[in-house]
């Protein structure tokens, strides 16, 4: 096979994995309530503990809109809350309740189980290869300005 021939066949292996992999994830997600955006959300609120909208806006390069339009829907599905700001009146911090702590703790067993089931039996230098050729590829997006962002549908 030649170069173009290679490199079409490897992304025919990319998409095809990026399709099986989002569809799996977006189920999963959606049978505890929650869309991308909103897991990603609660992924950067455990990271970071209770914090403003503005620092999760921040945080997630999104909008203050988009932010209020997550935090909105998180707060009706019982997974945070907006609680007072101890030293700034006009802010509020978003804080998981148990069920948010809970839902977030099973989605990383998850991830792992199936971080697990996906690369457990590979031996280490053909999963560093694989890990170091998709942080080249991902550099080269990064270089070219592709990189994620939250979609309005996804709040």
């Amino acid at each position: 096979m030649a170069g173009a021939e290679r490199w079409t066949a490897a992304l025919d292996r990319v998409l095809e994995l990026v399709v099986v992999i989002g569809d799996d994830m977006t189920r999963g997600l959606a049978r505890d309530g929650l869309t991308t955006s909103r897991a990603t959300l609660l992924y950067e609120l455990r990271r970071s503990g209770p914090v403003t909208q503005r620092e999760l806006a921040r945080a997630l390069g999104v909008s203050a809109r988009t932010i209020t339009g997550l935090v909105d829907g998180l707060v009706v599905g019982g997974f945070v809350t907006r609680e007072p700001h101890p030293t700034d009146r006009r802010a509020f911090l978003v804080t998981f309740t148990e069920h948010g702590t809970r839902t977030v703790e099973a989605l990383e067993q998850g991830q792992r189980q199936f971080a697990e089931l996906l690369f457990g039996d590979q031996p280490d230098e053909r999963l560093d290869e694989f890990v170091a050729g998709l942080e080249h590829v991902l550099g080269r997006l990064r270089e070219q300005g592709i990189s994620p962002e939250i979609r309005e549908e996804d709040r």
